[in-house]
């Protein structure tokens, strides 16, 4: 049983997150990475959406990032099989989560670098896997 959830459920997940690429055909770890991909996207259009002090952009842009933390990344969390490693990327989504709605109230560029600084090595272990997922894949 994987403890991520079913590629359907992902791609479902996926398309609701607002993040636009084709899902048909993609595996779940593509799908994940797609994700992750999308949330750094977010991310970096929230700040410049503060620095050139585009508020509506900002809103949106940090809104796409806490959908794709909450809808996408931590939803394809198996907390039962999932075990420690689950329970500690979920905990560490929220406090993204936070984190983002501070940065969202308080037009916060260092809340946003804090963001990526703890997506980023996520993001990187996900596509430094990505040869060994598609093989078992198979």
């Amino acid at each position: 049983m994987s403890r991520f959830a079913s590629p359907r459920d992902l791609g479902s997940v996926y398309r609701k997150t607002g993040v636009e690429i084709d899902v048909h055909g993609a595996s779940p770890h593509r799908l994940v990475a797609m994700l992750f991909d999308g949330l750094m996207e977010a991310l970096a259009q929230a700040q410049g959406a503060i620095a050139s002090r585009n508020i509506e952009a900002k809103a949106n842009a940090i809104s796409r990032a806490v959908r794709i933390l909450d809808e996408g990344l931590k939803s394809a969390l198996d907390l039962k099989e999932g075990g420690r490693l689950a329970a500690d990327l979920n905990d560490l989504y929220a406090y993204v989560s936070l984190r983002l709605t501070q940065a969202n109230l308080r037009n916060d560029l260092q809340a946003l670098d804090e963001c990526k600084q703890l997506i980023q090595p996520l993001r990187q272990a996900w596509a430094d896997i990505a040869p060994h997922a598609e093989q078992g894949a198979r």
